[in-house]
């Protein structure tokens, strides 16, 4: 495909994202006609350059649906282990992204939904509850549900949490956040995957079933 047949489908851009007095770096992906955008929070350890997330987001550009993959943390603030299990810390800033990216011209008519994984499902989850309806869709891979345990009774969007069938303790503790979830919800285990889903095939059916539910639940308002 040459440039400028790249340039009418699609937009992409390194975007700094203004956040109290720091600026986060991101990707904003935006396809042509795109039905949605996904913003992705990644978990504890993991970057925008995550591989597992690149892979889904660019499963999820095929499905016409827009992403961001962006880091909460800053570099320096990511080298403080603790900081990655701040969901507090990640919840506010990932409230601050959204309302940034809701406000950019290419995403405004866009419904918004989370791709979340490990610590970052919890901070998605906390965001989607404080949003409410805003907020089209949450997919969780291999997340941390249970961080987020008070606010789950009172997110509104369609939730969809992936945990492979291999990561045992994870999967107790999504069994438990499920319970808690009000909305619509669909606990989906991939058979033979542990918790970074490097088994052959398991990446590609979390890809699969993130873009189904995100192209079932995202679109429906607004139109791009």
């Amino acid at each position: 495909m040459n440039s400028l047949a790249l340039e009418k489908s699609h937009f992409d851009a390194l975007v700094k994202i203004p956040v109290n007095g720091i600026e986060l770096e991101g990707m904003l992906v935006v396809p042509q006609r795109a039905k949605g955008v996904v913003l992705f929070v990644h978990g504890s350890g993991s970057s925008r350059l995550s591989p597992r997330n690149t892979f889904v987001a660019n499963n999820l550009h095929e499905s016409g649906i827009a992403t961001l993959l962006m880091d909460l943390l800053t570099k320096q603030e990511d080298i403080a282990y603790e900081n990655r299990f701040d969901i507090d810390l990640l919840t506010w800033r990932l409230e601050r992204a959204t309302q940034w990216l809701m406000e950019q011209p290419r995403c405004s008519a866009l419904d918004v939904g989370y791709f979340g994984a490990s610590t970052g499902a919890a901070a998605a989850l906390n965001a989607a509850a404080t949003f409410g309806s805003a907020i089209g869709a949450v997919v969780s891979r291999g997340g941390r549900p249970d961080l987020a345990l008070p606010a789950l009774a009172n997110v509104q969007a369609p939730t969809l949490l992936i945990v492979g069938s291999l990561d045992d303790v994870v999967i107790e503790l999504n069994r438990q956040a499920y319970e808690n979830i009000k909305a619509e919800k669909h606990l989906a285990i991939v058979e033979g995957a542990t918790h970074l889903f490097e088994e052959p095939g398991t990446l590609p059916e979390v890809a699969r079933l993130a873009a189904h539910w995100f192209k079932r639940h995202l679109g429906g308002k607004r139109q791009s």
